[in-house]
Order: C-alpha cells, then sequence, then structure tokens
C-alpha cells in the first residue's frame, strides 16, 4: 500500500511547492517594494519635490533595505537625518563621537519631502536617543522655495515630537554653497531664518549655527572646507563634530568623567563643579517695562542657587564639572549669573569657556562685561591666533588698582580695562551655547 500511494504523495508535495513559490516571490517583491520610492506624489506627506532618477531611485531602495536590517542593532542611537552631507560622513560619523551610539540616515541627493516620506520606517523605528537634523540644500536645486522647505521641516518635527515629547532634537541650519551650484546665498539665509522662527521657544529643540561657521564673506561656501562648494571635506566634517560635541556633552551623551582638575594653592573655587552653590540671579527690577526686541527675563528679588544643579529656569546648569550656559529657545536671551559675594581687593581670575559656533556670552568683573564668546566669528578680538573654535580656551584676569588685564590663551585682549571698586564676578548668557569651568579667584594682597 505505500508504494501505491507513493506516488500521489509525491504529486503533492510537487502541487504544494509549486502552489507556494509564487507567494514567497510576491512577498519578496511586496518587501522590496515597500523601500522604492512612490511612483507618484499622490497621497504622500508634505509638499516640493521628491527625485526619482534612476541613480537616485536604487541608491534609495538599497540603502533603505539595509537600514531595515540594522533595526534591533540601531535602537536608541542618535540619529542624523539628512542627505549627501550626512551620509558622507560614513556609517559611524568617523569616529567623531566616540562610544555615543550613532545611526547615519542620510541618503545622497534627498530633499526634505524624501526624509519625511521616509521618516517612520528610517528613523522612528529606531527610538532614538537624539535626531540630528540637516536638510534642505537639495529641495533648492530643483527649484523648491523657503517656505516648502521650511514646511517640510515643521512636518519633519511634529511626527518627531509625536513619537517622543521629550526626545531632543538638534537641527543644525543650512550649510552655504554657492549660486553656482544653484544653492544661492540669500536662499539659503531666508531658509534658515524660517527654520529659526518655526522652532523658536520650543525647549526640545536646539539650533547650531552652523551656517555662520561655514560661510564666507559673501555667505558662501570656502574652498578649503568645500571642494565642491557643496560637500565638506576632512576638515569641514571635523568643524561639524567640534560644534555638535557641546551639545552632546550638555545633553549627557559625552564627556560624562568628572573633571580631575584641582585648584592650584592659593586659589579658590568659585564653582564646585556639581551645583550652583555661591551664584544666583540678581534682582533687576529697573528693567521691568522696558521694551526690548530681545528676551530679558526680570527678577524682582535676587535667587539664590546653592545646592542647585541647575538655574530656575534651567538656563544654567551644572553639567560634569562645567557651568553650562544653553543655548535659548527664544534664539537670543540675555540674562546674567552672579556670584553671591563680592571681591573688593585685587585678584586673578583664573576660568575656561567652550563656545558653539557664534555663541555670545560675557564674563562680569565687578560689574563691566569682558566679552567672551566664539572670537573668531562674533568678536571683537576676530584677530586671536590661540583661540581654539569649539574647544577649551584659558582666560586670565589680573585686577591691580582697579584695573584689569585680560588675556586669552595668553593673548591679550585689554590691557588696562577700567573697574569699579567692587563687585561679584557674573557670567552673561545671549546666543548659543556656552561653557565655564575650572572658575577660580586668588586674592592679591
Amino acid at each position: 500500500m505505500l508504494v501505491r500511494f507513493r506516488p500521489l504523495a509525491l504529486l503533492l508535495m510537487s502541487l504544494f511547492c509549486l502552489a507556494s513559490q509564487p507567494l514567497v516571490a510576491q512577498e519578496t517583491a511586496t518587501s522590496g517594494e515597500q523601500f522604492s520610492i512612490p511612483a507618484t506624489d499622490e497621497g504622500l506627506p508634505g509638499e516640493g519635490p521628491i527625485r526619482r532618477y534612476d541613480w537616485f531611485k536604487n541608491l534609495w531602495k538599497n540603502k533603505r533595505s539595509g537600514w531595515a536590517k540594522q533595526i534591533e542593532k540601531d535602537q536608541n542611537a542618535v540619529v542624523f537625518l539628512g542627505d549627501s552631507i550626512t551620509q558622507g560622513w560614513g556609517d559611524n560619523m568617523g569616529g567623531s563621537f566616540g562610544d555615543m551610539k550613532v545611526a547615519n540616515r542620510g541618503i545622497s541627493g534627498d530633499t526634505t519631502r524624501g526624509m519625511l516620506v521616509r521618516l517612520d520606517e528610517d528613523v522612528l523605528s529606531l527610538n532614538p536617543k537624539a535626531v540630528v537634523m540637516l536638510m534642505g540644500t537639495n529641495d533648492l536645486e530643483e527649484g523648491a522655495s523657503p517656505e516648502t522647505i521650511a514646511g517640510n521641516v515643521k512636518l519633519i518635527i511634529a511626527e518627531l515630537k509625536k513619537h517622543n515629547a521629550d526626545m531632543p532634537i538638534v537641527l543644525c541650519e543650512v550649510f552655504p554653497s554657492s549660486a553656482s551650484k544653484k544653492r544661492p546665498a540669500d536662499k539659503i539665509k531666508q531658509i534658515n531664518q524660517l527654520y529659526k522662527e518655526a522652532v523658536k521657544g520650543d525647549p526640545q529643540i536646539t539650533v547650531v549655527d552652523t551656517w555662520t561657521l561655514f560661510a564666507n564673506e559673501n555667505g558662501d561656501a570656502k574652498k578649503e572646507e568645500f571642494p565642491d562648494l557643496l560637500h565638506p571635506n576632512q576638515e569641514g566634517y571635523a568643524m561639524w563634530a567640534a560644534a555638535l560635541r557641546p551639545i552632546f556633552a550638555t545633553l549627557g551623551y559625552l564627556e560624562t568623567n568628572a573633571d580631575d582638575f584641582e585648584v592650584e594653592p592659593g586659589f579658590e573655587s568659585l564653582f564646585n563643579g556639581k551645583d550652583l552653590t555661591g551664584w544666583m540671579f540678581k534682582a533687576n527690577p529697573e528693567r521691568e517695562g522696558k521694551k526690548t526686541s530681545i528676551a530679558w527675563p526680570v527678577f524682582k528679588e535676587d535667587i539664590v542657587f546653592d545646592g542647585k544643579t541647575e538655574s530656575s529656569d534651567g538656563r544654567y546648569q551644572a553639567v560634569n564639572g562645567r557651568l553650562v550656559v544653553t543655548t535659548p529657545t527664544e534664539g537670543r536671551r540675555i540674562q546674567q549669573l552672579w556670584t553671591t559675594r563680592e571681591f573688593p581687593k585685587d585678584f586673578i581670575l583664573k576660568l575656561e569657556f567652550r563656545a558653539t559656533p557664534n555663541a555670545d556670552s560675557g564674563v562680569f568683573l565687578r560689574q563691566p562685561q569682558l566679552q567672551c564668546r566664539d572670537y573668531l566669528l562674533a568678536g571683537p578680538y576676530k584677530d586671536l591666533k590661540n583661540y581654539k573654535p569649539q574647544k577649551w580656551n584659558e582666560m586670565v584676569v589680573t585686577v591691580k588698582d582697579n584695573v584689569a588685564h585680560c588675556t586669552c590663551n595668553g593673548e591679550v585682549l585689554e590691557e588696562a580695562y577700567k573697574l569699579p571698586e567692587t563687585g561679584p564676578i557674573g557670567l552673561e548668557g545671549d546666543r548659543g551655547q556656552m561653557e565655564y569651568r575650572r572658575i577660580r579667584v586668588k586674592q592679591l594682597p
């Protein structure tokens, strides 16, 4: 009987195999189509161009199909979303951020609308720890208006916020390029202005001034950093990384070890590295009712922050040995943090500071403000030879007979800066992120 039914069994098995093969092929095709560019714009979110050149369709599909296999591996990474500038940085962003987990989701040639279409599968599926956005330059080449580009970015941000209302979003301004690349400076500046207006006042978003970082006097890219006036070279990527590292450090992703610096004999620390003990907001009722285009908080009474890790508004924070003046959500916000004590005697003040691109701050000496900024971009000391952009720099102020001699990395900022007889030391916040550390003073006989 077994022999009699064997041909029938083989026939049934063959039929089953034949029947299942088209299903497998169909599933594979469907899986591939999932990562293909839609044939038309109909029903797609956003507005403006989606590229459909053959080379781009193949790249878009191949990149996304590959990423789909890494979803589990890339969970909770800091995700970089962008186009060829982002893609060209490499899978691990050139190793620029140490052990911080990163995922590169840049596709060469992509537009803001294309990124919106692929956002769910390429970015949100990773449950990012944070998202870094750089986008918009290719839209310009395709003739999109700045308003259309900014509209798509708003939609992307809305989806990111909907996915996770606490996830940090770092929005990089569109890099400069050239009119010869169909990316004129005036259009890029307009896009960046619309970006800043769109996120103004949003504490979830940090805007990084990567336009001023790279632009020449005409607002275009420089050959030494962008050989083709569009894509950064190794030097350009190093500058971008340096602009982002302080932001990641403030978020707690980098530089998480405590500072092991020891104060020199004769000096005393004004900042313990752990909290804001000894610092305060001074009452400034005289500002109440004054109109200004820049945010300028008013405090009716002194607010002392002894034992607090951040100021009452969160602007000033103690983070792993650094006193951080965070990027204001308003774009610019002027306020000062003061020591609770005054310094009537002659003294030497030493500190180190680090500024994000074009950041603006200041160090108050009893009362007058010594400008402390990203000097080469923000001034006023643009000719310094020893200043290190987006790295730590040392400021030394020696006060004798109510006159201060001020240096940065050994170069003179002010030879004879006149001061009042007494007053506290203060740190100002204006635009961008500023960080201070190793703040110490030595009273002179």
